[in-house]
């Protein structure tokens, strides 16, 4: 299936970044009046990491599933081959992974979430190029520069007894220190293109993942970016228009995640990306929508089909 995308700039989303300056960079009321509050770290404004498709391993034990692909050391983008021989991969999940990757040498591209327009599962989500976080006293809405995904994250809240799956599972949150914590569980598993990665490494209903989100300073997050770009493909400038700002020195964002998943890995597995800040600012975030359709934007061309001079009825 091909895949066009084409560009809006809703309204809707200007209001909500609008309505929500207000609580940026604010201190999150306690839960019993008249104790002091509490500072939190401020997370707010567009952040975007610019690798694509691998995220930043660990620097010791199992981290995520890479590209077996990679032409001159660097994983290539226009074909996605996923390594099978992670030993973080039970021997189902791994002929799964292997058979995505016959797929694509193949010639045709391995539908996942992102290329066929299905909801994007948590943590397959991060591939997304922009990110942007809305906090707020009670929860936190995090916004996705493709197909306006978003996600709510409720503060200081415990997951209910029994999950309803939903495709970005229930998320609670809570802040350590200058660390924000969100743990999601309940991810919904029976649905087309269930996957974590670009790879087609499959998930089940047990699938558990915890994020960490914290701020560097300058130097150590452009030390963390340099090492998520080791052998990674680095965008200049994404579809979206997100370019990195040359002149910028203030602080990056870190994201932690570690992923358990009895039913398909051997061990709980992490990985790390890190934002910085884009050219691109707060409100002019264009919508970028995923749609079935003949035009392929990348190529200003629409993908042939089989044609006839005259009809055949």
């Amino acid at each position: 299936m091909r895949v066009g995308r084409f560009f809006l700039l809703p309204a809707t989303f200007l209001g909500a970044a609008a309505a929500a300056t207000a609580v940026f960079g604010q201190t999150v009321p306690t839960t019993s009046p008249g104790q002091a509050t509490l500072s939190v770290p401020d997370f707010s404004g567009i952040w975007a990491h610019l690798t694509w498709p691998d995220v930043e391993a660990p620097v010791s034990g199992p981290g995520p599933v890479t590209n077996r692909s990679r032409p001159g050391g660097v994983s290539n983008v226009y074909l996605l081959i996923g390594d099978y021989t992670n030993p973080i991969l039970k021997p189902e999940a791994a002929q799964v992974v292997k058979r995505a990757g016959e797929i694509a040498l193949s010639g045709v591209t391995y539908p996942t979430p992102s290329n066929q327009c299905w909801p994007n599962g948590v943590p397959f989500i991060f591939w997304n190029i922009g990110m942007q976080m809305l906090q707020q006293p009670d929860r936190i809405i995090i916004l996705y520069s493709n197909d306006s995904e978003s996600r709510v994250v409720r503060l200081n809240a415990t997951h209910p007894a029994h999950v309803t799956p939903s495709w970005h599972g229930d998320s609670v949150g809570h802040y350590e220190g200058g660390t924000l914590v969100i743990d999601t569980l309940g991810i919904k598993s029976d649905r087309p293109f269930a996957m974590v990665d670009m790879y087609g490494t499959p998930h089940t209903a047990a699938l558990h993942v915890i994020e960490r989100y914290r701020l560097l300073d300058h130097e150590a997050a452009k030390a963390a970016e340099e090492r998520g770009e080791n052998g990674n493909f680095r965008l200049p400038q994404s579809d979206q228009g997100f370019a990195p700002d040359p002149n910028y020195k203030g602080k990056g964002l870190q994201l932690q995640f570690t992923v358990e998943d009895d039913g398909v890995f051997t061990t709980p597995w992490s990985a790390a990306i890190v934002y910085q800040r884009p050219l691109s600012p707060l409100g002019g975030w264009p919508e970028f929508v995923c749609s079935d359709n003949r035009q392929e934007y990348y190529a200003g061309k629409d993908t042939d089909v089989p044609r006839a001079d005259k009809p055949d009825f």
